[in-house]
């Protein structure tokens, strides 16, 4: 059950401190309310003949993969994603991204409970993007990402939103082992590890999954999909990279500028070729689609950085989660430039990009 004496602490916290963030804080108070308003128990969503039979199905089938994702994988027992919420909107929150024009170094906002992090949440778009405006006029890249589903980290009851419904049972399940997964490891200020250890759970838990409930080829199609997914990631970091020698060069604002407008371009071309590889897949259009800049490439970053060295210290542990877990919190637990050298050992060879922090 949502414990409402959290939220009237977390707002008497800030006025006590006089944080100057008071309206923000009181819009995420608000927001969260809002969702719990509208939350009912899965049960009683399945057993109202208003609702649509299919969306009843579904939830029958988010029953069965919240015990999984507990009794299999070790993930919090708890309340959440045993209830159900219809905002009546594509999206629960927007995030705020931002970086410098000629930077890949995240603008951070620091907060009570997640410590310092690469975005601000709203839960109303048009507050999110005044903000987006307000950092525009102030040079800044910005992008707005409409957000389907996030984590309380174990504070309240998370409900599955009618923002996520619509998804393939597969792609749903996976989201509840990756909301899950912050429950049971959060680093406070640390966003690209958090999200990479809640990745590395939403894959193998999904592997798991589809191994023992799955139509026999549905794991084929979610590693066709997950193959395209790592293509699309790697050809962006390539370009990111490429951003990132031109911005620490001796290069002038005009050719920065011009040179920052070339990469993004032929971004955009070998997306293209990539398309012809995979028969004409569109499934990354809407993402090309849009205006891109620096804060575009922030997102993807976070929640991949660290997957890779995450997935060899699974392996290492022979796939016991029990034992993952431990040394992943153990990982959690040291300074954050400690951690990333750890997290460099694990891989067999070290990447420029574990080698010092980006977030």
């Amino acid at each position: 059950m949502l414990r409402i004496h959290h939220l009237l602490t977390a707002l008497s916290t800030l006025l006590v401190v006089g944080c100057a963030n008071v309206g923000y804080y009181a819009q995420a108070l608000n927001g969260q309310l809002e969702v719990y308003a509208q939350s009912r128990p899965i049960e009683d969503v399945v057993a109202d003949p208003a609702v649509d039979a299919k969306v009843k199905d579904k939830l029958n089938q988010v029953l069965g993969i919240r015990e999984y994702a507990s009794h299999e994988l070790g993930l919090p027992y708890n309340d959440s994603y045993r209830v159900y919420a219809d905002l009546k909107r594509p999206y629960v929150l927007w995030n705020v991204f931002a970086t410098p024009e000629f930077s890949l170094k995240p603008t951070e906002w620091c907060f009570i409970v997640t410590g310092c992090v690469a975005y601000r949440g709203y839960f109303s778009q048009r507050d999110a993007e005044a903000f987006a405006a307000k950092l525009r006029a102030e040079g800044a890249d910005v992008y707005v990402g409409g957000v389907t589903a996030y984590s309380t980290l174990g504070w309240f009851r998370d409900p599955l939103l009618n923002t996520t419904i619509n998804r393939p049972i597969p792609e749903i399940a996976g989201l509840i082992f990756h909301e899950l997964a912050h429950q049971r490891l959060y680093v406070r200020g640390d966003t690209a590890f958090s999200e990479s250890f809640a990745m590395t759970i939403e894959l193998e838990g999904m592997r798991r999954w589809l191994k023992a409930n799955g139509a026999p080829d549905d794991y084929e199609k979610y590693e066709t999909k997950l193959k395209r997914y790592e293509e699309f990631a790697a050809l962006v970091m390539k370009h990111r990279d490429r951003l990132e020698v031109l911005y620490e060069s001796g290069a002038n604002v005009d050719q920065k500028r011009a040179g920052k407008a070339l990469i993004f371009s032929e971004l955009r071309a070998e997306y293209a070729q990539l398309k012809e590889r995979w028969n004409g897949y569109s499934g990354f259009d809407g993402w090309f689609a849009q205006n891109l800049n620096n804060a575009h490439l922030i997102s993807l970053g976070m929640y991949h950085r660290h997957v890779p060295a995450l997935q060899a210290l699974l392996a290492r542990n022979r796939g016991n989660l029990a034992a993952f877990y431990q040394a992943a919190e153990d990982l959690g637990r040291l300074p954050s430039v400690e951690r990333v050298a750890a997290l460099n050992t694990l891989l067999p060879t070290p990447t420029a990009a574990l080698e010092k922090p980006q977030f």
